[in-house]
């Protein structure tokens, strides 16, 4: 093996082998479906028991909606899809029910002594915090709850125990929320670095495939300029006869067959790049803009493109940001942006960049102003993908850029 192809072999075995931030996401809301399920599915019996000494039908409104959010945290976490959301909602309820607690039994001397089920589940709950928040905040929540229940405990609606053992609680929530966060943050800052490294490696492999494969290229041309060209030429300076001038003719025929065969295949990189590398690119982008652009990404995970449709999406997404940041804005009204990004199945994307500007009418454009027509729409003809541009004076625009060319959602 030549030692240009085992260093790309090399490099795309390192690339699958590499922990993502997108899979430390995964991970990490995946095992908080699953024990939040767990640790709620024990706490049943108590709540159950519990429940008689609220006010009526609070205990039952109490679980219904904490254990109905634990299910949607394990459901989201299963189909990858708004996991955050779920979260950050059952983080927000479990707070909501750890408040509304002391006002809520209506018999405290039934739980003298007892310790409020809620306590159980405020590891998840923390858990769902460091899930779905930046870590800053995710710090203050995980020291602020407990402390909370700690102070609920003192009071007879939360068993009215001592001090000590108050604060014996809260301290052992707080080390436990603290241990989950310093492995997650830890985990996706590992992450991150993998990621940086990767997509670094990556845009130098793309370049270091381009001049291998253009030379491959050169040399398959330059052969068949010298094996096929060359000779069909000097046959036809040699041919006198019409037999000959006709075997020449053919010769040509071939030659000219042959070489656009040659540039119709063309130099391709082989190597293909996670979907989430492609998010990352396009928010740094977005760093350098002006305009604030609202991303939304689904079913990014998982999704593997080529570097060949990842920098022609890359680029006429980048253009078409641009295009809506120069043309869009109308004096006295803000114009909304928005850059939404989703996979498909497993080899395919699409990207739409929408706003809410002043739009344009497609046939007014000049043919001088090649935004559209190259940077766009035979950017991505040429990658294998397709473009679409929709707008209307008045009304917006939205441009969609898929690759493969048949890829769900262009012109849905």
């Amino acid at each position: 093996m030549p030692a240009a192809e085992w260093r790309v072999a090399r490099l795309a075995t390192r690339r699958r082998t590499a922990v993502t931030r997108a899979q430390v996401e995964t991970i990490s809301g995946r095992a908080l479906g699953l024990f939040g399920l767990v640790f709620g599915a024990q706490t049943v019996p108590l709540a159950l028991e519990q429940s008689a000494a609220l006010i009526e039908g609070a205990g039952a409104a109490l679980m219904a909606v904490l254990y109905g959010s634990l299910v949607a945290v394990a459901v989201a976490s299963i189909a990858k899809l708004a996991v955050r959301g779920a979260a950050f909602a059952f983080a927000a309820l479990y707070v909501l029910a750890l408040l509304a607690w002391p006002f809520l039994v209506a018999d405290p001397a039934a739980l003298v002594g007892q310790t409020p089920w809620l306590y159980y589940i405020c590891t998840v709950a923390t858990t769902a915090a460091v899930v779905a928040l930046p870590a800053p905040v995710a710090t203050g929540y995980t020291l602020i709850v407990p402390t909370i229940y700690g102070v609920i405990r003192l009071l007879p609606a939360g068993g009215a125990v001592d001090p000590l053992l108050a604060v014996l609680n809260s301290m052992y929530a707080i080390i436990l929320g603290v241990v989950v966060l310093i492995i997650v943050v830890m985990l996706r800052q590992a992450a991150e670095s993998v990621d940086t490294a990767q997509e670094a490696a990556l845009q130098r492999y793309d370049l270091a495939a381009r001049q291998h494969a253009t030379e491959n290229e050169r040399v398959k041309v330059d052969a068949l300029v010298h094996d096929s060209v060359l000779t069909t030429l000097l046959s036809a300076a040699a041919a006198e006869s019409p037999e000959e001038q006709d075997l020449a003719a053919r010769m040509a025929r071939d030659a000219v067959k042959r070489l656009d065969e040659a540039g119709a295949a063309g130099p391709r990189a082989l190597d293909r790049v996670g979907l989430p590398v492609l998010v990352r690119r396009l928010r740094a982008a977005l760093t350098t803009f002006s305009a604030p652009f609202t991303v939304r990404v689904v079913n990014a995970g998982g999704v593997e493109l080529p570097v060949e449709a990842v920098e022609a999406l890359y680029s006429a997404t980048v253009q078409a940001m641009v295009n809506s940041m120069q043309h869009a804005d109308e004096p006295g009204r803000s114009t909304r942006r928005e850059l939404r990004i989703r996979g498909v199945r497993t080899g395919g994307a699409v990207i739409e960049v929408a706003d809410n500007g002043v739009g344009f009418a497609r046939d007014e454009v000049p043919e001088e102003r090649l935004g559209l027509r190259v940077s766009i729409e035979e950017r991505m003809a040429n990658a294998g993908g397709a473009a679409e541009i929709a707008s209307r004076p008045g009304h917006g625009t939205l441009v969609t850029v898929s690759w493969p060319s048949d890829a769900e959602g262009v012109g849905a």
